[in-house]
């Protein structure tokens, strides 16, 4: 008998009781997966049965509300006897309970809401095959450092430091004269010892590539790091999700669930958006921090972690602490270091740079040869302001690399909101880009100082107001003047 071809093209299961909805989901993702389609929970697990005994499908993307037997019912025997499987729920329904028992019970990974939108499913089903990767890459590299002679440990510590490489400070994109070189410098002042971290910054700044960076240039390097966005989850399932519960702890809890403190030992726990967390929240985390120790639901013995956290939030809790909304006490804990993300306006000297390198993975992840960016593009990547900050421009990025048809990315692919008519100030022609001479460098440092030129004019030299409409600090407003010599006009 002829051994299995192997595939080239990661499997993905859709079942869907509703013909066009999969042959829409087949023309979508066809191109990068290798599709089989189900009409029923039954035909799904036939197809699984058949199929893991050769290559084995990877993600499962399911409808919630089949005749028979639900999405999350069938995911959940999917979970039983395939447990390295990612797991996904397409519905065209909002119901909280579907998405907690979905959550709780199948262990889902993701659940997307009809319609969808063709770019970002296929998106999402290129993350959940890169999970369902480093999931067999984690458990492999376990293995080896469990049982393996000398040579393959030497071979998992070359492949940990290779994600050190990917992950640590050397994957923050910046020039010489970046703003955010001081941010780098105190994570390599701070990484080494166990202090808790608090990242600040507006949403899209890349407060969580900080932590990362923070947590593989430390000891915990080879240690798990876990992440948990604490805006998106209500009180009672983010208590869940990071202290886990034991079987019978409430309706729905029909197995022990580990939670994230648990599986973060030894490692880092990243918390995102910890401002949003409510008083009654905040206390049972500061409890886990002072203690060391927390109780999943429905246990009565403590469990012991050595977890180092790392916080985030686009909130000003010092003034959260001054109204009463975050606890004072819990701050100080998060807060004993803290680090300041600056948004990408005012780094404009990495642009260029860092647009280079997310064009380099939005062509990689899309399967498409770009060569790089007309200069004209260029320059109004550098008239717009972000205020979606690096993840902006990282959807802006892939976006249009997917409507590109040739090996370069011109402005007429642009959304409107980025390519908008340019105002000159003070009568100075009919746009910014005009009578800007020099490399590129030069004539972004020449474009932002007529911005700023122009703000001070509008305000009357009000540094106050100026720096509000820049976008700026009021300390950040004062250097720029001081480096282009406006501050004596």
């Amino acid at each position: 008998m002829n051994a299995p071809l192997l595939r080239r093209l990661p499997a993905v299961l859709v079942v869907d009781d509703e013909v066009r909805s999969q042959e829409a989901l087949r023309r979508t993702l066809e191109e990068d997966f290798e599709v089989f389609c189900a009409s029923s929970a039954d035909e799904g697990m036939e197809i699984l049965e058949m199929e893991q005994s050769t290559a084995g499908i990877r993600i499962v993307l399911c409808d919630q509300r089949m005749p028979g037997t639900t999405g999350v019912q069938f995911l959940k025997e999917v979970r039983d006897r395939w447990p390295d499987i990612v797991r996904i729920i397409l519905s065209g329904y909002t119901d909280a309970e579907d998405i907690i028992t979905g959550v709780n019970e199948a262990g889902i990974w993701q659940y997307l809401l009809k319609p969808w939108q063709p770019e970002q499913l296929l998106l999402t089903l290129q993350r959940a095959a890169d999970v369902w990767r480093l999931q067999q890459e984690n458990q492999r590299l376990s293995l080896d450092l469990r049982t393996a002679e000398p040579v393959l440990k030497k071979k998992v510590e070359s492949k940990q430091e290779k994600a050190r490489s990917s992950f640590g400070l050397g994957a923050i994109v910046r020039t010489s004269g970046s703003p955010i070189n001081a941010v780098c410098g105190l994570i390599q002042r701070v990484a080494p010892y166990d202090l808790s971290v608090m990242i600040t910054g507006e949403s899209g700044t890349g407060k969580e590539m900080v932590a990362r960076a923070i947590h593989f240039e430390s000891a915990r390097a080879t240690r798990p790091f876990i992440t948990e966005n604490c805006g998106a989850l209500p009180d009672t399932l983010l208590e869940s999700e990071l202290f886990g519960y034991k079987r019978g702890a409430f309706t729905g809890a029909v197995d022990d669930r580990v939670g994230l403190f648990q599986q973060a030992d030894g490692g880092t726990l990243f918390l995102d958006e910890i401002g949003e967390t409510s008083p009654a929240f905040q206390v049972k985390l500061l409890r886990v921090l002072q203690e060391g120790e927390f109780r999943p639901l429905g246990s009565n013995r403590p469990v012991s972690v050595d977890v180092r956290v790392i916080a985030a939030t686009n909130r000003d809790l010092e003034e959260d602490v001054r109204t009463g909304r975050f606890r004072e006490d819990l701050y100080y804990r998060l807060a004993t270091i803290a680090l300041h993300v600056p948004p990408l306006r005012e780094r404009p000297m990495d642009l260029p740079l860092l647009a280079a390198r997310l064009l380099e993975s939005s062509a990689r992840s899309l399967g498409k040869a770009i060569d790089g960016f007309a200069p004209e593009t260029l320059a109004a990547f550098a008239e717009y302001a972000w205020p979606g900050n690096v993840r902006e421009m990282q959807n802006e990025i892939l976006r249009m690399v997917a409507l590109a048809d040739g090996t370069q990315l011109t402005p007429d692919l642009l959304s409107s909101r980025v390519l908008r008519p340019s105002v000159a100030p003070s009568g100075e022609g009919d746009s910014w880009v005009d009578g800007l001479s020099g490399n590129l460098k030069e004539r972004m440092e020449q474009l932002e100082m007529r911005v700023i030129k122009a703000a001070m004019q509008r305000h009357r030299g009000n540094k106050s107001r100026a720096a509000r409409e820049l976008g700026l600090s009021r300390v950040g407003l004062r250097a720029k003047l001081n480096r282009y010599g406006l501050d004596a006009e």
